[in-house]
């Protein structure tokens, strides 16, 4: 999604410290931050302005107890606090590497998220492979219901996960009719593509295989991938939930950048059932809807060609 939080640590370049501390309000508030997760004041050694997607600012900072990772931002009540309890319930999975949260809150300044900074390393050989195999490890755990006992965000877009035990009417629901219906209300889809919706969720149930609940990062691009020091594959900036797991393997493929031995190795771990391809389409509305919702433009073109293919 765009709110990726990748750290440039390719492109980015250190800000100086003196230029940082000619904004003396900033440096506070950072500091508040590393006081009240620390417990004590802490030295900054070295601060960097990483890219922080959209929707938030975003920095490394070096001090002597350890590097960290801070985003902060205003205007978007609980977003922190639900990507925190995301994050940690990836983390607990244990079948991928997931940032350690150290603390969130809110400050006059803005709400913050800090967690420990994802240190990059070279690629292994077989990066690709053992991603897909421990994406189909974290799909393996599942829950009774689709959904999660707490709502999060998708992008700046709150994303709602009332439990239900059918993951096709969950995606109706919860996933497609909300997006759908904010778009209507805002103007960005006409009354009649909306009712073309209304008529696409009535052949949903014939399209899509009601699998169980499984274990989702929510937000599964590029963008929100990363290599981490060992060489193997980190997530950040997830969305997560327990839902249909084609509809995160169709996530991955809207903007590209996975290797095809990525998908070999998932589907050799945990095969998905026949004509996924072609239902790929019919899971990527809702991602679309979101962009659609955020920023308009040609996101919409490609709705409408979906709904008049199905």
């Amino acid at each position: 999604m765009t709110a990726t939080l990748k750290p440039l640590t390719c492109t980015a370049k250190p800000l100086a410290m003196e230029n940082l501390f000619q904004n003396a309000a900033q440096v506070q508030f950072i500091e508040s931050i590393l006081l009240t997760t620390l417990g004590h004041e802490a030295d900054m050694q070295d601060f960097q302005f990483l890219y922080g997607g959209n929707f938030s600012l975003a920095a490394r900072v070096v001090t002597p107890e350890g590097v960290f990772f801070i985003k902060w931002n205003q205007g978007h009540p609980g977003m922190f606090e639900s990507e925190a309890r995301s994050l940690n319930l990836l983390r607990e999975a244990g079948a991928l590497h997931i940032p350690i949260v150290l603390g969130f809150g809110q400050k006059a300044e803005g709400a913050y998220l800090i967690m420990e900074f994802v240190a990059q390393g070279p690629q292994q050989p077989d990066y690709w492979p053992d991603f897909g195999q421990r994406l189909a490890a974290l799909h393996r755990h599942s829950h009774p219901t689709h959904g999660l006992d707490f709502d999060n965000y998708i992008g700046a877009l709150p994303q709602r996960n009332v439990p239900m035990t059918n993951g096709v009417d969950f995606f109706i629901q919860n996933r497609l009719n909300v997006q759908a219906g904010r778009a209507l209300y805002e103007g960005k889809i006409s009354q009649s593509l909306y009712e073309q919706f209304q008529k696409l969720y009535e052949k949903l149930p014939g399209l899509l295989p009601n699998e169980a609940p499984a274990l989702l990062h929510g937000d599964l691009w590029s963008g929100n991938v990363m290599i981490g020091a060992d060489g193997r594959v980190a997530l950040v900036d997830p969305a997560a939930y327990y839902g249909l797991r084609e509809a995160e393997l169709a996530f991955t493929t809207m903007f590209g950048g996975f290797d095809n031995s990525f998908y070999a190795s998932y589907y050799d771990a945990f095969p998905v059932e026949n004509g996924f391809t072609e239902r790929i389409p019919l899971y990527n509305l809702y991602p679309l809807l979101v962009h659609v919702n955020l920023f308009g433009g040609g996101y919409l073109t490609a709705v409408e060609r979906i709904l008049k293919r199905f």
